[in-house]
This record gives C-alpha cells, structure tokens and sequence, in this order.
C-alpha cells in the first residue's frame, strides 16, 4: 500500500485526492492538512440547514459537501488528517462497518497515545481522551473501496466554527461554542505540545503497517492529481453542494389545506441528528427528504429509501415496517440509526 504524506496542500485537495485514490481503485494511506480554512459537510446535510452560507460568504469560506457521512466541521492548518482507502474485499477488513471503524481506528489511537494522548475509542465512530472527543472520524464505500477519514485535532478555533453553523439565535450560538469547547479536545490541551506533521504521519504509516503490511513512501502523481481536477469540476460548485436541499419539498410551495400539510422534524439519535421534510397527504407520505449527520451505508440507498417512503401510511409502525424491509432487500447499516427511528420521526 501505498503511502502519502503531503502536509499542506489546497483545501480542494485536501478532499478530492482521497475521492480520486477510490475511483481509481488504488489503496493508500493519505496524511495532510489544508493550507486554508474551509467548512464540510457530511454526504446527507442539507447545507442550506446546517451552515451560516452568509456568514462563510462574508469571510471567504468554502463550502465542500464530501462523499462521507457525517456532521459539519471548520478544517484548517491546524488539523492533520488521515485519509486511508482500502479494497472492501481485502482480507481481514470486516464485512460490519461497525467492526471496521473498531478495527482500523486502532492505529490512529496507538499514534495519540505514542504523542502523549491517552485516547481510547468509543462506538461507533469516535476517538476520545479524558472523556472528550479529540478527532472525527467517517467512513464510506466508493465502488470497491472502503474508505477511512479522521484527524489528529492539534489545536481548534472554537469560534469560527460555532459562527459558521447555523442557528435560531445568538443565546443558542453561545451554547454551541461553550457545549463545543467542554466536549472537543485538542492535542494542544492534553498534553501541552504538537508534535511535527511528519513524525505523526510516519508513527500512523507505521501503525497501519502492523495492520497492513509495511507501506511505501509516495509522491504523488498525474493520475491521481488528473483524477482529482476531474472530481472537483463536478464537486467544487453549487448544484453538488446544494444537491441535497433542492430535494426537499419547499414549504412555501405546498398548498395547506384539509387534510394536507407539511411535516418538518428533527431526531437526536445514538447515530447522529435525522431531519426530514415531507407532505403529509391524506394520512400518506408524499416528497420524503431525509437528512442528517447520521451514516448510512451504502450512501446511494437513502434517495432509494426516499421514493419507498411514497405514498407509505404516516404510522410509526407501517413506517418502520417499510424501512426494515427496506435495510434487508438492500443490506444497508446505519451505526446507531434503527428503522423505528424514521417511524418516530416521520409519524410524529
């Protein structure tokens, strides 16, 4: 496998190059840091809901939308992030995401602890020191490759991003940043020091190596570069990153009368925040729009879920009875998402 380590690159290539390496079919482990700030949101938000888009216009923000699950999250220099990429049928990768996150998060958690970190995991997806988080982390399946991303959370600018989310009020933003700051760590925090970009890329290769088999020292290429321009055409602009919201139903435009309204709710589960947007026609679903921070493999399936949810009696039960049915026929895992948890939500 092999092995890149790239320290500061642009904020577009600090995305598009793991994207790329999956198209392509190549394994490797990917270790940089963009050289400007920027603000991303998981694979299923609804932008336009989740981010202060004013706020990050005003000051020359941008805006990415990737192809992992997940919440949003401000990214600057002062995160290392590791990208690894792996074939899904390689020996030794676990079939269940929730082992693999187990599994090859180990390595990440070695190199905190090497650093002075004592980090341990916590289901399904976090790595955690002293009881607070101290990196992301999301996973997600492009064709045949699975994919791994997190960071080593060096130091953070609670402000920026409490002002880049979108929220009610001020009072409310206040508590974002003061939630933010007690439950988000950094290496800076715990242990008083950052280690070098290229002693923690190197300890993490050769944590991985132990996994994987020694991995080689990369410089990149054409092809990935090329593949990665590519990507970026189609990601780096509005209709990608607003692809979501232009699917859910606007309300301005639904005509409320007997019998017909608009649902638009929010649940907090183990597994992240579901919204939903949908018509409630005569007692059935119509125009379903799912969103959230939640993960949901494979990540294609939810639009699929979406359009199964038509014309579904809005009943918890016969709700969730549509969603089970649908996770079996299509083998879909959402860690710490259950089909009862679109039952409460869309039937209210």
């Amino acid at each position: 496998m092999d092995y890149y380590f790239l320290d500061a690159v642009s904020w577009e290539y600090s995305q598009a190059l793991y994207h790329a390496a999956a198209h392509l079919g190549r394994e490797a482990l990917i270790v940089l840091r963009p050289a400007t700030p920027y603000v991303c949101i998981g694979y299923h938000q609804d932008a336009q809901q989740e981010i202060d888009l004013d706020f990050t216009r005003a000051n020359n923000i941008p805006v990415f939308r990737r192809e992992v699950g997940g919440g949003a999250v401000y990214l600057d220099g002062q995160q290392l992030f590791f990208q690894l990429i792996i074939r899904h049928d390689r020996p030794g990768v676990p079939a269940n995401i929730a082992q693999f996150y187990e599994k090859f998060l180990g390595p990440v958690i070695e190199t905190f602890i090497k650093f002075g970190v004592p980090a341990e995991y916590k289901p399904v997806n976090d790595i955690i020191t002293n009881g607070r988080k101290i990196s992301g982390t999301g996973a997600a399946q492009i064709d045949d490759m699975l994919i791994l991303v997190g960071n080593f959370i060096q130091d953070f600018n609670y402000d920026v991003m409490s002002k880049c989310l979108r929220v009610p009020d001020e009072k409310f933003r206040d508590k974002v940043y003061k939630t933010m700051y007690e439950n988000l760590t950094t290496m800076l925090r715990e242990s008083g020091k950052i280690p070098s970009n290229k002693d923690l890329g190197d300890e993490l290769s050769r944590c991985y190596g132990e996994l994987l088999g020694e991995l080689t020292p990369k410089e990149l290429d054409l092809e990935l570069t090329e593949k990665a321009d590519e990507l970026l055409v189609e990601m780096n602009n509005p209709e990608w990153l607003l692809a979501n919201d232009q699917r859910r139903p606007d309300s301005k435009q639904v005509k409320i009368a007997e019998g017909i309204y608009v649902i638009q709710r929010m649940l907090k589960t183990p597994g992240g925040l579901i919204r939903v947007t949908a018509v409630n026609h005569e007692g059935k679903l119509n125009e379903v729009h799912i969103s959230g921070d939640f993960f949901f493999f494979p990540a294609d399936a939810l639009m699929d879920l979406e359009m199964t949810l038509q014309d579904v009696p809005a009943d918890a039960l016969a709700i969730t009875q549509v969603v089970d049915k649908f996770y079996q026929q299509h083998g879909v895992e959402s860690p710490g998402v259950v089909p009862s948890d679109f039952g409460q939500v869309l039937a209210g």
